[in-house]
């Protein structure tokens, strides 16, 4: 809902884009402006849960999260098969921040389960409020991943969102920005009013973007430290990857075929950083005559030929490409360019049909608006095989142990057109591509 007066708490003043028109080179088509944010007010009692959003814990857990604005109510979720008929529940723990002057509602973290696979259950939170209903994912391909990246809380999020679920996935992944609330805490509040119907129905599993940081003004005594909003309330599996940070970390879907590896484009990445060394030990335990599939989510991408945030992902790309080419990951996905583009399979910024494809989607629906400014004579065109900026989501679908097909939509009007798909091969099953192979290691010699 949009309602008409926010509370006093907080006054925004958002200054929108204007009309930008033009017309796509494959088809009619006119290119959105920037929606209206969309300010999602709480008007339940303040015991109520609120902002609820799932996430994977291990192989058959869920974590589930809420904030109530009042200071008491139990951190327990009640939750069974069948529709207020509750057979099993769990208790967690609580937190809270201060940001400046701002304090957080009261934020609650249950993990449930034994669950599962492909279930539905229903579930009430803090025993009060609404009642909820969750899917498990499926323990064994195929697999349904959609992904969205720096969503925001906008009329073309509230469009993008709608799409993603109107046709049945098993995990949202999104590669950084969430709310772009940018230090205004009141607006995390917002957006995890605005994603709940979508967050509390599936996994949502995300990393951090540049949005995320909200470091502006830290230098000062007694300020917040950065990440303390995204940390705090959007709580990942970390420590059960063996990460040290919640700014990146790693989960199995599909009982294990599948090995997803979150990245943090904003914390340390060079070869002495504890996130490189962490990355090293995750992919090296990855077996993958088990693990058929690695997908690797990161904010600022390694390669782009867009003038938006041209570079940015460059130094992290030096540090970290290799440990991702020898682990031989399918594909990589980030954000932060508001505007869809998929390379080639790519190694050392060369054509390699050992390395992984890497796509941005930073099309979620974002409050700044896309970024129109592809470069025809980048040095990278030659390896940019689609790219368009317009609002979109993508899936990939990951049929079996060797195939895999990625769509991307994008959003147009009411309806949700595919503009580009790719049939995938998992690197696993490339016999030319295995570890040990003269030809692939000529490749990398070569480089």
């Amino acid at each position: 809902m949009r309602p008409k007066k926010m509370t006093a708490r907080f006054t925004l003043v958002l200054v929108l884009g204007t009309l930008v028109a033009c017309l796509s080179t494959a088809a009619e088509y006119v290119r959105p402006p920037p929606g209206r944010v969309i300010l999602t007010a709480h008007n339940k009692p303040a015991s109520h849960p609120q902002q609820v959003h799932v996430s994977l814990v291990g192989a058959n857990h869920m974590r589930v999260s809420w904030i109530t604005d009042a200071k008491h109510g139990q951190t327990v979720v009640e939750y069974g098969r069948a529709s207020r008929n509750y057979t099993a529940s769990a208790t967690g723990d609580h937190t809270s921040y201060t940001y400046f002057l701002y304090t957080s509602g009261k934020i609650h973290h249950v993990t449930i389960g034994p669950l599962d696979p492909g279930t539905v259950y229903y579930y009430r939170c803090g025993m009060a409020g609404d009642e909820f209903s969750l899917k498990t994912p499926p323990a064994a391909l195929p697999i349904e991943l959609a992904l969205a990246g720096d969503l925001g809380q906008t009329e073309w999020t509230a469009s993008t969102l709608a799409h993603v679920s109107k046709t049945d996935y098993d995990v949202l992944l999104v590669p950084g920005d969430l709310s772009y609330a940018d230090t205004q805490q009141p607006l995390w509040d917002t957006f995890g009013r605005f994603v709940e119907k979508h967050a509390s129905r599936r996994p949502w599993m995300v990393t951090e973007g540049n949005h995320e940081v909200e470091s502006a003004a830290t230098a000062l005594p007694g300020s917040p430290s950065p990440f303390v909003a995204y940390n705090t309330r959007w709580r990942m599996p970390y420590e059960e990857s063996g990460s040290p940070s919640g700014l990146y970390y790693s989960f199995d879907a599909a009982g294990g075929a599948v090995h997803v590896v979150m990245l943090g484009s904003y914390a340390g990445f060079n070869s002495t950083s504890d996130q490189h060394a962490w990355l090293a030990r995750d992919l090296a335990a990855v077996d993958r005559r088990a693990t058929p599939w690695l997908v690797v989510l990161l904010h600022a991408p390694w390669y782009n030929t867009n003038a938006a945030h041209a570079g940015e992902g460059e130094a992290m790309r030096k540090a970290m490409e290799r440990l991702l080419y020898d682990a031989r990951v399918d594909v990589v996905f980030a954000g932060h360019v508001h505007a869809y583009e998929r390379f080639t399979r790519v190694h050392n910024n060369e054509a390699n049909p050992c390395g992984p494809v890497y796509i941005t989607i930073g099309d979620g629906g974002n409050r700044e608006g896309l970024a129109f400014d592809f470069q025809k004579n980048h040095k990278l065109a030659r390896l940019s095989m689609m790219r368009e900026a317009s609002f979109g989501h993508g899936r990939l679908s990951v049929v079996n142990a060797t195939s895999a097909r990625w769509a991307w939509h994008r959003n147009d009007d009411a309806d949700s057109t595919v503009r580009d798909e790719l049939w995938l091969e998992s690197l696993a099953a490339n016999g030319a591509c295995q570890r040990g192979n003269h030809a692939a290691d000529s490749w990398s010699d070569e480089l």
